[in-house]
């Protein structure tokens, strides 16, 4: 096991100083969001390497960049909590506590991944840990997410529970507010005041379509007010910046005062898929943002700071790369699933 526990106009800012004055972080939570966003960047890097082995099949889409976004988030949740991702799913899996080898094992199409080999990668689903899916279409998930966020609230209105409501956090890309889905289940959110939060990963390109190119209103967090929700836009490479306003996002869902849109402002290091010859972006635009990397930054914050040394974070990079080292084995010596079986896990069985 190997679990961890539990626009573009941005300056050029190593970690912002806000950021990191505004909040008490103890060096055991800095160390497991590090922890959290090199296992998901680790993990995406070896995909690509299996996927060029041809031991991956279809289309799979990393999040090298966007590590700050899914740590910053859902480090915050409990169990109990709900994620709803989109077809850029591994790492937003890793975050909610789904182990690494039951994921690559998926990607592997083997019985013993997550979906039982019958998803792949953009259809990570864990029951277990609250892990509604990767979805391969944009905006597929927003009313999934809708759902779970619903049942929290009508068992405590109804059945009278006394817990504390459950959250349910929604991630999108920029390309999905431009949809139907997204404007109507906004507004449902905020007429049913839905433990819910809505977290648009703004990584500058829609596939191919840079954002401001693709929508008469760049600034997506402003289009909150038009429902009457809080809107919030924050630096999505810095981890620290993100888990303050989810932070407040979520004890807001929690106490029952609704849903909050987050925009967070980052960059996606590969193409749009590992098919993607990634030749529309500039080289200039992609070195502007690879220096924003959100994981040396905190490193070198770390480091620089003297929270701890050199040694305690080779320690925690000699973890990550024996997790996936592991990782591949197990989906390596994994069975497939069984042809006859191909039609099971279809339907709900007695």
């Amino acid at each position: 096991m190997c679990k961890n526990e539990n626009k573009t106009n941005l300056p050029l800012t190593v970690l912002s100083e806000k950021s990191l004055d505004n909040r008490l972080v103890s060096l055991d939570i800095l160390l497991s969001l590090y922890e959290d966003m090199l296992l998901g960047r680790s993990f995406e890097d070896m995909c690509a390497q299996m996927y060029y082995r041809g031991k991956m099949f279809g289309f799979v889409h990393l999040y090298n960049g966007q590590e700050a976004v899914s740590t910053g988030v859902i480090k915050l949740l409990r169990n109990e909590d709900y994620v709803c991702s989109t077809y850029r799913d591994h790492v937003h899996a890793i975050s909610k506590g789904v182990e690494p080898k039951h994921i690559m094992a998926e990607l592997f199409g083997k019985e013993t991944g997550c979906s039982k080999g019958r998803g792949g990668s953009m259809h990570i689903f864990s029951s277990k840990h609250n892990f509604l899916g990767g979805f391969a279409f944009i905006g597929e998930g927003i009313p999934v997410a809708l759902g779970a966020a619903f049942q929290s609230i009508y068992k405590k209105q109804v059945f009278n529970l006394k817990d504390e409501l459950n959250v349910t956090v929604c991630f999108f890309g920029d390309g999905t507010t431009n949809n139907g889905q997204f404007f109507e289940c906004l507004n449902m959110a905020v007429l049913w005041k839905l433990p819910i939060i809505f977290v648009v990963e703004n990584n500058q390109w829609a596939i191919g379509m840079a954002h401001h190119r693709s929508t008469s209103y760049p600034e997506i967090y402003k289009k909150a007010q038009v429902f009457g929700l809080p809107g919030f836009e924050v630096d999505g490479m810095d981890v620290l910046a993100v888990r303050d306003v989810a932070q407040d996002a979520i004890s807001r869902a929690r106490l029952g005062h609704g849903p909050t849109l987050i925009e967070a402002l980052t960059y996606r290091f590969r193409g749009h898929s590992l098919a993607d010859p990634d030749e529309l972006r500039s080289v200039k635009e992609k070195d502007a943002w690879l220096v924003r990397d959100p994981i040396k930054n905190l490193k070198h914050y770390i480091l620089d700071s003297s929270l701890a040394n050199l040694d305690t974070l080779n320690t925690i990079e000699t973890k990550v790369k024996n997790c996936i080292k592991n990782s591949v084995n197990f989906a390596l010596s994994s069975p497939e699933p069984n042809i006859k079986e191909l039609k099971k896990y279809l339907f709900v069985e007695d």
